[in-house]
């Protein structure tokens, strides 16, 4: 079990937690973690895009000229897709990216994810995290003194004085244990999680 160093809201360290290998020591299967990262992203595209083909354009039911003997190319519609205001071809139309992978597969993914935090040394425990007022400075003052930047600030329960002191910074986002997602995860440079959070992690994942 690899143990990590637990600090306070001051950025000291005031002792060592025990990470359960079941959930932050397991071997990273890249292509999971891959394939959850497209999944979440997928899942998130609207897919309302529309354009229309000529047979949904209005307009163009008379043939513009006649066959033959005009000098022109034949044509047979004003709203065929090389003529101004003509349908598009193949336009696109609303549709459903979205897709399912499997809970095991999704589980092993998001414990990929937390080792390879881990191993590269970007996860950092927090004895605790809380403010008595809404205020950015907070927030900000405890990760300048754990010396991060953009990171994912992982919380046990919805604290809204903390969740809406982080609301403001760019690179910071709030997530709880039951919300969190593999792209948050690799896509913030650290992640901060409080000691009750990591046993909550731990007792879901383990």
């Amino acid at each position: 079990m690899a143990n990590v160093s637990v600090y306070n809201m001051e950025g000291k360290e005031v002792g060592t937690i025990e990470l359960n290998d079941a959930v932050f020591g397991v071997e990273v299967n890249e292509h999971l973690v891959h394939l959850a990262v497209v999944n979440q992203l997928a899942n998130k595209r609207q897919g309302t895009q529309k354009a229309k083909t000529r047979a949904e354009v209005s307009g163009g039911g008379k043939k513009p000229w006649r066959q033959k003997e005009t000098g022109h190319a034949r044509q047979g519609s004003t709203r065929a897709p090389q003529w101004t205001g003509g349908g598009i071809v193949f336009a696109p139309t609303p549709r459903d990216y979205s897709f399912k992978i499997n809970k095991k597969e999704k589980r092993l993914a998001l414990k990929s994810a937390l080792t390879s935090r881990v191993q590269e040394n970007k996860l950092i425990v927090l004895d605790e995290l809380k403010f008595d007022a809404i205020k950015t400075k907070n927030m900000k003052a405890v990760l300048d003194a754990l010396n991060v930047k953009k990171a994912l600030v992982v919380l046990n329960e919805n604290d809204e004085n903390v969740v809406l002191s982080a609301r403001n910074l760019a690179d910071v986002k709030t997530a709880l244990t039951n919300t969190l997602s593999v792209f948050d995860i690799l896509k913030y440079n650290t992640v901060v999680v409080t000691r009750a959070a990591v046993e909550t992690i731990e007792e879901v994942y383990a």
